[in-house]
């Protein structure tokens, strides 16, 4: 089986530090003290082959680290002498003044094709990582528009209640690629959470510019099976269609509750009735196209 993953965070704590690894602990997405202190491209490649998956190619998303630049400058360097990742989506802070700035030296990488941050609010600190609301502060909103001016995507994460502004910002920078993460995270899932996500999706989705990952299910669900997973697939396949739409596998965190091949496979038993376009473009194609690989 072959795929293109483009959720992958690979860090090597002796070479850029994470400040929330250290000291690692519990988090709604697991415990993070069974996670690596490096997790290097072989390592996937490795975990992947072992289960009879070939990883084409990855895309490395930012892992919130203490120095976002020098996290860039030490991915280019692994694609440089090994040849991943083939794309490399930077940390930024757009309220920053000199944001623009930041921006342009992440730019020097060549691997370099987006940007994300991690944008989510909730009442319950649990599972809050900002606690502010960037998308309505008119200095946050004007440095993001420089992300038009080097033709770089967005990695979204936010949560349900976030996606009408996000899908607003979205409309309002049509040249804008912008990835949402996740699957939009649906963290509450009661029947009022699951309908605010289901509608988030959908006003994401009434975007042309917006794509969408189908990752980070497990972080939510850690006794995951195939039947828990499928409504969350089909769902967001519903909303953005086969076109719009890329399986990731969020590894190493993911790999707090899964083997990298139970949940590639996982994800092809859920699509086993689509053409074999789609799947391609679900696994393979859409990641390509999107981030430029």
């Amino acid at each position: 089986m072959k795929v293109v993953d483009p959720h992958v965070h690979l860090w090597d704590l002796d070479a850029v530090a994470l400040p929330w690894l250290m000291p690692a602990g519990e988090a709604y997405s697991g415990d993070n003290r069974r996670l690596p202190r490096r997790f290097l491209p072989a390592d996937l490649i490795a975990q992947a082959r072992a289960d009879d998956i070939e990883l084409l190619k990855l895309v490395n998303v930012e892992a919130n680290p203490a120095d976002p630049l020098a996290e860039t400058r030490w991915l280019q360097t692994l694609a440089d002498d090994g040849g991943f990742p083939q794309a490399i989506v930077a940390a930024i802070d757009f309220s920053q003044p000199d944001a623009a700035a930041r921006l342009a030296a992440h730019a020097q990488s060549a691997n370099l094709r987006g940007v994300r941050q991690i944008l989510n609010v909730h009442a319950d600190p649990r599972y809050d990582y900002v606690g502010r609301h960037y998308m309505t502060e008119s200095a946050w909103r004007t440095q993001f528009g420089t992300l038009a001016l080097l033709n770089l995507s967005f990695d979204l994460q936010i949560y349900p209640s976030q996606a009408p502004l996000a899908a607003e910002l979205a409309a309002r920078h049509p040249q804008i690629a912008f990835i949402v993460n996740h699957a939009g995270m649906c963290v509450d899932r009661d029947a009022r959470g699951r309908r605010e996500w289901r509608d988030g999706l959908r006003a994401l989705a009434a975007c042309a510019n917006v794509s969408i990952k189908i990752s980070g299910l497990a972080m939510f669900d850690h006794d995951w099976t195939v039947d828990s997973l499928r409504p969350y697939v089909l769902e967001t396949i519903d909303a953005f269609g086969a076109a719009r739409c890329m399986f990731a596998s969020n590894f190493p965190i993911d790999g707090l509750h899964s083997s990298c091949g139970a949940l590639w496979h996982a994800y092809a038993d859920i699509v086993a009735g689509a053409s074999s376009a789609e799947r391609h473009a679900l696994f393979v194609g859409n990641a390509e196209r999107c981030y430029r690989i």
